[in-house]
């Protein structure tokens, strides 16, 4: 039995077990993934409080060496079910066991939004990625398109215009919606060209691979035909949640509706990170959820 268990190992996770483990509690923490979470994959953090730039992987190694040096147990498994029993809550993972534990914190993250175009799931690992850092190296020297104009989508572009003789840049908005800086950077690229106002309507392959995108302008009905050798998407997340539906309520998006003080409706479970409702989704908001959480989860046993 476990005082605290934590489902999900980005930061907000990690985070929780840090403060769990420092007030002297037993903590299992559940990935079923990589610990890191989706900041790991980012090239170059630089808005993080203290510290000028750093890499995300190299952040999350440290988060995740600092809570196993501090004792937390952890297990590559992913929680299929979360069970409230009154005095305790029981966890079900995909690999058929069931972990007891008297608080539960739900710092699930999110996983990578598709486009939902003809074509993506047939050409996914065929010329499709959702994570440069991952797979950029793979499309050097060649011609690649990036869909997004967030943050992510814009670093990744930074990153991809490094590797590779040309980046495309779509964007379904009329502006990029990341940060000015990092716009600004990506547009003073030669190599980085950008389509703004335009969706993705379809994905092509040939030989094996992907061979071209056919991206639409919805105003003008035009029609572009891109030859690219890649194709990045960085358009956001979207929850999964489904396993906790019964012990957290769920908003119309997927997200757990849990308060600022990271509580949902059951007594004992906490939503921490990006799986929970809330307005912004950074680096720096899902380590303060995960330490909310973890003092919501301390106060609760006490």
């Amino acid at each position: 039995m476990y005082d605290i268990l934590i489902i999900g190992g980005g930061p907000a996770g990690m985070t929780a077990a840090l403060y769990a483990l420092r007030a002297g509690k037993t903590v299992l923490l559940l990935e079923k993934n990589a610990f890191g979470g989706q900041i790991a994959y980012s090239p170059k953090v630089e808005n993080f409080p203290g510290t000028a730039s750093m890499s995300g992987s190299d952040f999350a190694d440290r988060l995740f060496s600092q809570v196993i040096n501090l004792g937390a147990e952890f297990d590559i498994a992913a929680a299929i079910c979360v069970e409230d029993l009154g005095t305790h809550k029981a966890v079900r993972t995909d690999d058929s066991a069931v972990h007891q534990a008297r608080s539960v914190i739900i710092a699930a993250g999110a996983k990578h939004r598709h486009l939902g175009a003809p074509g993506e799931l047939e050409l996914a690992g065929k010329g499709i990625c959702y994570c440069a850092v991952c797979d950029g190296d793979f499309y050097r020297g060649k011609k690649v398109a990036m869909v997004g104009g967030g943050n992510t989508a814009l670093q990744e572009a930074i990153f991809l215009s490094d590797i590779c003789e040309q980046v495309t840049v779509i964007q379904n908005l009329d502006f990029f919606t990341g940060e000015e800086r990092l716009a600004r950077a990506l547009q003073g690229r030669r190599n980085v060209s950008c389509v703004f106002g335009a969706k993705v309507s379809s994905i092509h392959g040939g030989d094996g691979g992907l061979s071209h995108i056919v991206v639409g302008r919805e105003t003008s009905g035009e029609e572009l035909r891109i030859p690219v050798d890649g194709l990045f998407v960085a358009i956001g997340l979207e929850p999964e949640n489904r396993p906790f539906a019964g012990v957290a309520r769920l908003n119309g998006y997927g997200y757990i509706d849990a308060d600022e003080a990271c509580l949902t409706g059951t007594p004992g479970v906490f939503a921490a990170g990006d799986c929970r409702s809330k307005a912004v989704r950074q680096l720096t908001t899902a380590v303060a959820d995960g330490t909310v959480a973890a003092l919501a989860a301390l106060s609760y046993l006490a």
